[in-house]
């Protein structure tokens, strides 16, 4: 399915270039963001949720659709990911984020700015969580926390480190 998609979009974009609707400029920024938004998925893909024995991409918590990168100026992003929790009370939401957070900062090979959300409409109370997880002075303090940072490095732990 991955492949039909990036064949089609791939199409769509030499149909453009060839039309004269879109300088090649912009198709280079577009398909960088993209490799970017990949490289981003990939990371956060394999985070296990701290209940489940699934990855959050098994769950659909993330995919690709939910990572957005923008650019803020020369080899400096900005990340967006819209993360959908498995159910509208899940009580695990702020950890997920946390996660999220913690893995992204540690593995991004290049500069960031992140804001995380959970995606609108999926949780109820996503409003006071998008708060917290994109507070970096409550993230410092809940690492801080030996339990939690426990639970932290189990979900961001790749199985064969």
């Amino acid at each position: 399915m991955e492949v039909v998609l990036s064949l089609v979009s791939l199409t769509a974009t030499k149909v453009l270039q060839f039309s004269g609707l879109v300088d090649n400029r912009n198709v280079l920024k577009t398909k960088k963001m993209e490799e970017k938004a990949l490289e981003v998925y990939d990371v956060i893909r394999s985070i296990r949720d701290p209940e489940k024995p699934n990855t959050l991409e098994e769950l659909d918590v993330v995919t690709e659709k939910c990572v957005e990168v923008r650019e803020l100026g020369e080899d400096e992003y900005l990340i967006i990911i819209k993360f959908s929790p498995t159910v509208p009370h899940c009580s695990l939401a702020t950890l997920i984020g946390l996660c999220l957070q913690v893995k992204l900062q540690r593995c991004l090979p290049f500069k960031h700015k992140l804001e995380i959300y959970i995606s609108e409409g999926t949780h109820s109370t996503e409003e006071d969580i998008n708060k917290q997880i994109n507070d970096k002075e409550r993230v410092a303090a809940a690492m801080e926390n030996p339990n939690l940072r426990e639970i932290v490095e189990q979900c961001v732990t790749e199985p064969d480190d």
